[in-house]
């Protein structure tokens, strides 16, 4: 049955929402205009800057769009010698690329408050979470402006949290995935070199099995084929982060677009090395150096190495900025959003068509088929 997920765009693709400048209003603009969701990510923004990006998107696009803010830390704050520590390991860094360190005391909440006031205030269609869950109150808020709203999960338990505070959907994500994991509780037990996490079919599994609420999945997603594979598994959409880096219209910096394909880079690694929170990047230098000595200490560690990354994107050098990508980097397509959105849907359909019990398209306006038999993916309808 249709549920507001599918409701949202044509195709059961969604535009992952990357911070620091990736998911920019023209890639999320262009994303929907051609069937699929698109996000703005408003982790790192002002409030204000925040609210110029979404009159912009709507200024590119009619079609529903979603924001995702980043849930401010709880707890206690990280061990403040800790970080001290790393400061001075990182001060040969400084001097080479001449810039002074960040404040690691520049601010734990990314001015979150504020943010939910504007999007309460001027609603949105889609509002999504990282790094926890909102209460049941906040939620429904949302609920009431009609915002649907979608919590990062990456455990069985962070979802039954999310359906019990009332989130609209889940995204279920893969130690696969690029940039942060959405761990909602940052252990540093895990030490500075971060376990995997959990496989996003297995997890997704689990998920589905465990919560009534769509889910979309999300982590090393790059063609068609996994997206009918995620389908298949229970989810009812796909999102995607790194597919849509290599874009013209996304706002990563072009060194960051080349690496992803460039045979310098073999592979990703989980680090803590430029947040202070687990994040799946591709493995240069400074993650080699300083990744193993990293607190567990965000955002101060992101606030500290904030001018580094920018010194060093400034100098051209590719091997002290965050690379953020997921394990399918390889597979990246250097096409316009729109297009790879009809590339996406064209070997989406091509792999459901070749599976018992799915012979409908994905181009519909968003309703959802019933359920086939187990095993299959819920279709969307052709009428």
């Amino acid at each position: 049955m249709s549920t507001p997920l599918n409701d949202l765009s044509r195709h059961p693709i969604v535009q992952a929402p990357m911070a620091g400048g990736a998911s920019c209003p023209e890639l999320a603009g262009a994303v929907c205009e051609a069937g699929a969701l698109g996000f703005l990510a408003g982790g790192y923004k002002t409030a204000g800057g925040l609210y110029q990006e979404v009159k912009r998107v709507r200024g590119l696009t009619a079609r529903p769009f979603g924001v995702n803010l980043l849930m401010p830390p709880g707890g206690q704050a990280p061990d403040a010698a800790a970080v001290e520590v790393y400061r001075h390991q990182l001060s040969g860094e400084a001097t080479w690329y001449e810039t002074p360190l960040g404040d690691a005391e520049h601010g734990r909440d990314d001015a979150y408050e504020a943010k939910l006031a504007i999007l309460l205030d001027d609603p949105v269609p889609v509002v999504s979470f990282t790094f926890g869950c909102p209460d049941r109150d906040a939620l429904d808020a949302f609920a009431r402006v009609g915002t649907f709203t979608i919590v990062t999960v990456t455990s069985v338990e962070e979802a039954r949290t999310a359906e019990r505070a009332g989130a609209g959907a889940v995204c279920v994500q893969g130690a696969e995935a690029g940039g942060h994991l959405g761990t909602h509780r940052d252990d540093p037990a895990d030490g500075p070199a971060p376990g995997r996490g959990r496989g996003l079919l297995p997890l997704l599994t689990e998920v589905r099995e465990a919560v009534r609420l769509p889910l979309v999945a999300t982590g090393g997603i790059m063609r068609g084929r996994q997206i009918a594979a995620v389908l298949a598994a229970g989810a009812d959409a796909a999102q995607l982060g790194t597919a849509f880096l290599a874009c013209p219209e996304s706002g990563a910096h072009p060194l960051h677009k080349r690496a992803l394909t460039d045979p310098l880079f073999t592979h990703t690694e989980l680090t803590r090395a430029f947040s202070g929170r687990p994040a799946r990047g591709l493995v240069n230098r400074f993650m080699r150096e300083h990744g193993p000595y990293a607190p567990a200490a965000y955002p101060e560690v992101h606030h500290l190495t904030a001018p580094l990354r920018k010194a060093a994107a400034t100098a051209g050098d590719p091997q002290g900025m965050a690379l953020w990508a997921g394990q399918g980097h390889r597979l990246a397509r250097e096409l316009p959003a729109g297009r790879l959105v009809e590339v996406l849907a064209e070997e989406l359909d091509a792999a459901l068509s070749v599976l018992p019990g799915t012979a409908a398209t994905t181009e519909s306006a968003g309703a959802t088929g019933t359920p086939g038999p187990v095993g299959t993916p819920r279709t969307r309808s052709t009428s």
